[in-house]
């Protein structure tokens, strides 16, 4: 249903793709279909072919799935109960006992420990690996591998990777290239039409937006995947609810609007920290002395809201920054329109610790909001001193 839109612009996309007016009232939103159930037609007799339970298709989720699909340029969207529901039913749809990953070095701490402490009970293991590396990822490749792992930016080093290199790559070994596009979004990054197999995101952030629902989504041309995922999730029950799918679908609605301001004040913060005596190093792709600056540039349109840095009197001095900021709040999540600081290595990476994708103990993230970009930049250098 995405090639009905292929030809309309990302923002138009964003507002019409799977929501045209209802055609019972003229309803110009999606209504949020609060059912569990269906009336049938005859026993078997189901409408529209799927909606017998709201495990299996629920309307609201249905117009969701075709929206996230069109913004991906995908021929198939499936949303999840979170972010991490959708990866690991991406894992479990995609590897076998026995089967090999290759997991990036700057991974997401929930991703890291969902494939180092739950997978690997199923016989499935891992390499990590430097993914802006290319010889490094071709030596981490065995006869068993099936997936590369991607973000790119990661998080929370916002490393870059080179997706069509890492595509050309996996494809040579057999292997599939899963990207998480959740930093990016669709409106910076495509990584299908860059070579990708698969996309994941946590709609919990950027898409959604506001930081008032959680969800994850998977987007892939692959028919047969396509069934192996929606198979698996009505087994398992990883779906969202009616009104999580429309909380999402109204967040996607300014996407393009939220990622441009996003970005806009990013680059104002960036360029006051790489000033900063009391930064140590500032993490942003869209600075020029960002080793993956040319790759991003390549490949994104722009370069995100999020930033990360480290401090230059070590870690308790990034914990007291991350305790006086006023706007800049101190919470795990990122994405939405507020501005967030945390701590990564007690916070959203302490799964880490004692591994090699440990993160610098003095290191702090920014989820840089949409509030005015000089409000940002004033209470983060008060908070520096």
């Amino acid at each position: 249903m995405a090639d009905d839109y292929s030809l309309l612009g990302f923002e138009t996309r964003a507002i019409h793709a799977g929501q045209t007016p209802d055609p019972r009232t003229g309803a110009v939103i999606v209504p949020i279909y609060q059912t569990s159930t269906y009336a049938q037609d005859g026993v078997g007799g189901t409408r529209e072919g799927d909606y017998e339970y709201s495990r299996t298709a629920n309307p609201t989720r249905t117009a969701l799935e075709v929206a996230l699909a069109a913004l991906e340029g995908a021929r198939h969207g499936l949303a999840y109960a979170s972010g991490m529901a959708a990866s690991d039913v991406l894992l479990r749809a995609t590897l076998r006992p026995g089967d090999h990953l290759v997991l990036g070095n700057d991974a997401y701490g929930g991703t890291f420990r969902l494939i180092d402490k739950v997978l690997s009970l199923w016989g499935v293991e891992h390499t990590v690996a430097d993914l802006g590396d290319i010889a490094e990822v071709r030596a981490a490749i065995r006869p068993e591998t099936k997936l590369i792992w991607c973000e790119s930016p990661t998080n929370p080093m916002l490393g870059i990777a080179d997706i069509a290199a890492l595509a050309e790559v996996a494809h040579g070994a057999g292997a599939r290239l899963v990207v998480d596009n959740t930093f990016a979004t669709p409106y910076l990054q495509n990584p299908l039409s860059l070579g990708a197999d698969v996309v994941l995101h946590s709609t919990t952030k950027y898409l959604g937006g506001h930081s008032d629902v959680v969800g994850g989504a998977i987007l892939t041309n692959e028919d047969e995947l396509r069934e192996q995922l929606f198979y698996l999730r009505n087994a398992a029950g990883a779906v969202p609810g009616p009104f999580d799918a429309w909380l999402t679908l109204r967040g996607i609605k300014t996407l393009a609007l939220r990622m441009e301001r996003h970005s806009d004040n990013a680059e104002l913060i960036a360029r006051m920290l790489l000033k900063h005596p009391k930064v140590e190093r500032v993490y942003y792709p869209g600075l020029p002395e960002h080793p993956g600056h040319e790759v991003a540039s390549k490949q994104m349109r722009r370069f995100g809201g999020m930033i990360s840095f480290t401090h230059v009197d070590g870690e308790q001095a990034a914990l007291d920054v991350a305790s006086k900021t006023k706007l800049f709040i101190l919470a795990e999540s990122l994405g939405g329109i507020e501005s967030l600081i945390e701590h990564p290595g007690r916070m959203t990476h302490a799964s880490t610790v004692g591994s090699t994708l440990q993160v610098p103990d003095n290191l702090l993230r920014l989820s840089v909001g949409i509030e005015d970009g000089s409000d940002l930049v004033a209470d983060l250098a008060a908070a520096l001193g």
